[in-house]
């Protein structure tokens, strides 16, 4: 069920989207007020982490692929209570800031990975998914599932339109990852105006035939219920990724709703004086966020934190069953190397005979593969002339298949 404060939230994350571009003049308002709902559903009801914490290693991941809507990532982070403050929005995309115009892993809290160009966040999230489905493999033990997060994304038309999001999502759909699920904010606009221009194929058929769990809500702007309904599904589906498409109204409330004029520039003052009024703000009052907003966000928050500590209990439980499995997986958590590592490369010399480079690779990747067992790899159809694939590798691969399994290390792609 969903409240009046639900509504109250997604409307702020609207009318604070407009006041940090408009205050930085600079940026992209329409999508995070067209994404505000979906946003508000999946970061209040569905994404597991902990503010407090954002390394937390079980959290849930979100990438954000259209990654210019950032001011939307920054206002859900500052709700929640990661280190992004108040003044740090009104910094929006100015030098020095944590709230630059694109996300930055590392740069900003709570921010999983930099997106910018279109179609990369979409990818790196089933990289994501590839790893969480092979950690899993390796560590998960009965009664001891250390890994089980979700790779959440939201994407748009721009993002689905690139080569390499095909590429990557077709590899998805045949990996079978069901830890995946995308949210597709198709709003039909680009920055030329209508996506009729040129991108007029049906996005779910091309998606079912890459093997992906496929649903629609018709109406992103007013149905939380039915959004809601479409990513619990989503999480349901174990063998297929997910990918939902939600159609939405670009700038939802601007004077220029539904078109290019509210893609990539500032609304104007009066248009985000009129947008305030529509959805009940005081117009004259800037970067306002009431306190039953703050309120809800920090429920959520104080969940995920609950969570996590229940993981460290779960942790604890496994150090004791499986003391092995338990070091090893801390000291990936870590990023140490394994001790020793460095006296199984392989020793050259200038005196050495010439030999081919991808001869001397595959000299050295059989050398390390043995002792540092999260190095994973692959080849695009090459392996037999570039020489990737290590002695004794097991393809990366579901299990039905009978090609390998989620505990292999060997890419096909």
């Amino acid at each position: 069920m969903f409240n009046k404060t639900d509504s109250l939230a997604i409307n702020t994350i609207r009318v604070l989207a407009a006041d940090v571009v408009q205050k930085a003049n600079s940026g992209h308002p329409g999508a995070p007020m067209g994404c505000a709902p979906m946003a508000h559903i999946l970061f209040t009801r569905f994404l597991n982490a902990n503010p407090k914490n954002s390394a937390w290693f079980n959290r849930d991941r979100f990438v954000l692929s259209n990654g210019h809507a950032c001011a939307l990532q920054y206002i859900l982070l500052h709700f929640l209570g990661y280190k992004v403050t108040m003044d740090d929005l009104k910094q929006f995309r100015q030098l020095d800031s944590v709230t630059p115009g694109h996300p930055e892993r590392t740069h900003t809290d709570g921010v999983e990975v930099t997106t910018g160009p279109l179609g990369q966040g979409i990818s790196n999230a089933v990289g994501m998914a590839i790893a969480e489905r092979h950690l899993a493999a390796t560590f998960n033990q009965p009664e001891f599932p250390v890994i089980d997060n979700t790779v959440f994304a939201i994407a748009g038309d721009g993002c689905l339109q690139e080569g390499v999001a095909s590429e990557a999502c077709s590899l998805a759909g045949h990996l079978e990852l069901g830890n995946l699920v995308v949210l597709y904010d198709s709003n039909g606009i680009q920055i030329d105006g209508s996506t009729k221009l040129g991108f007029t194929e049906d996005v779910l058929k091309r998606f079912e035939a890459y093997g992906w769990h496929t649903q629609t809500v018709a109406d992103g702007d007013n149905d939380l219920a039915g959004i809601e309904r479409a990513i619990k599904t989503a999480k349901g589906e174990k063998t297929r990724p997910s990918i939902i498409l939600v159609t939405t109204t670009i700038g939802f409330g601007a004077a220029k709703a539904g078109t290019a004029g509210v893609h990539g520039s500032a609304l104007g003052d009066d248009s985000v004086a009129a947008v305030k009024q529509l959805f009940g703000f005081d117009a004259a009052q800037k970067f306002v966020v009431p306190d039953a907003v703050y309120e809800l966000y920090g429920a959520r928050a104080a969940e995920g934190a609950q969570r996590e500590e229940e993981w460290n209990a779960l942790m604890q439980g496994y150090a004791k069953a499986h003391p092995e499995l338990h070091a090893e997986l801390v000291r990936r958590i870590e990023g140490r190397l394994p001790t020793g590592w460095e006296a199984a490369l392989p020793r050259f010399t200038p005196a050495d005979k010439a030999v081919a480079t991808r001869k001397l690779s595959e000299t050295v990747i059989n050398a390390l593969a043995p002792v540092i067992p999260e190095l994973i790899g692959g080849s695009a159809d090459l392996t037999g002339s570039n020489l990737t694939r290590w002695k004794d590798a097991v393809d990366f691969q579901p299990e039905p298949t009978g090609l390998g399994n989620y505990g292999g290390r060997y890419l096909r792609y």
